[in-house]
């Protein structure tokens, strides 16, 4: 059986039991139901006919009346690392990208790193069943080595991907490149409470940001205002403090006290800087230093 005899309405159908099963490790009938608004007996007959692709990828758990990925698995369809990301960080979960794509007069720059989307969907498998994992990471300081994470989130922060996690070598939630982890396997274990995104202060606490055109470096302070849209001359977000440090590096917002930052490239001043006290991966943050908190650049 070839997958180009199929019509695109079938084969979005298998793409979508082959992405659930790839980031998720299950599937039910009853989504493909919801998804494709199908009957019962035609959503059986889609995972009959996934099957008849990869009879390896897929099995029927009878106690909870679901089909869960195998150690065998391996994708029937190719999700591109660069597209599934994309749709992942938008919560679009169609998992189709194999054809009838259309070429957009839009561009972006280089993505310089590409995480290995197995192992991201590994990880993402493990947060949704809750579920700890044993990683081989290598850090800057201490080489190649394994690590137990229960992680908790997946994070684009504009230069790189990382995964938030309780590291229960330190202890602590911390954030670990996803570049820099070669193997992922979940674990069968109970999670503890201590474990749990909850207890993630950093994760949790939502801090507010007071961003305004940069006092000394802009001349014209209103064309500013207009690319970021800001309303009264500031442009206010609220971000959780574990990313704070990301995206003030990100967009090169000047974090000293008296916006003295000089240089063409620093656009934006961080006008309540007292807001960052106690958050911690500030020392990327241009210009911050403070007595607490470091870059968990591990």
């Amino acid at each position: 059986m070839n997958l180009d005899n199929l019509n695109y309405a079938q084969k979005q159908r298998l793409a979508y039991i082959d992405f659930k099963l790839l980031f998720v490790g299950k599937i039910t009938r009853n989504e493909i139901v919801t998804k494709f608004e199908k009957g019962m007996s035609g959503a059986t007959a889609d995972l009959n006919l996934y099957k008849e692709f990869c009879p390896e990828n897929m099995s029927y758990d009878t106690k909870q009346r679901i089909y869960v990925q195998c150690d065998t698995f391996k994708p029937l369809f190719t999700h591109d690392p660069r597209k599934t990301l994309a749709k992942l960080a938008n919560q679009i979960s169609d998992g189709y990208d194999a054809i009838g794509e259309v070429t957009f007069p839009v561009a972006a720059p280089s993505q310089l790193n590409i995480p290995d989307i197995f192992i991201v969907a590994r990880l993402i498998q493990a947060i949704i069943n809750h579920k700890a994992v044993s990683i081989i990471y290598t850090s800057l300081s201490s080489g190649s080595a394994a690590r137990e994470l229960v992680a908790h989130s997946i994070v684009d922060n504009g230069l790189r991907w990382h995964v938030r996690a309780y590291d229960r070598k330190s202890n602590s939630f911390r954030d670990f490149v996803i570049t820099r982890i070669s193997k992922v396997t979940i674990l069968s274990q109970n999670v503890s409470t201590n474990e749990d995104k909850l207890e993630d202060h950093q994760w949790m606490r939502m801090m507010p940001l007071e961003l305004v055109p940069h006092p000394k470096n802009i001349k014209h302070p209103t064309a500013i205002e207009l690319d970021y849209g800001m309303e009264n001359k500031v442009l206010g977000l609220n971000v959780r403090a574990a990313l704070a440090g990301y995206l003030l590096r990100r967009w090169n917002v000047d974090c000293t006290s008296e916006a003295s930052l000089k240089g063409g490239e620093y656009q934006l001043w961080l006008r309540n800087r007292q807001t960052l006290y106690g958050a911690e991966n500030l020392a990327i943050a241009p210009g911050y230093k403070a007595d607490v908190g470091s870059y968990n650049d591990i």
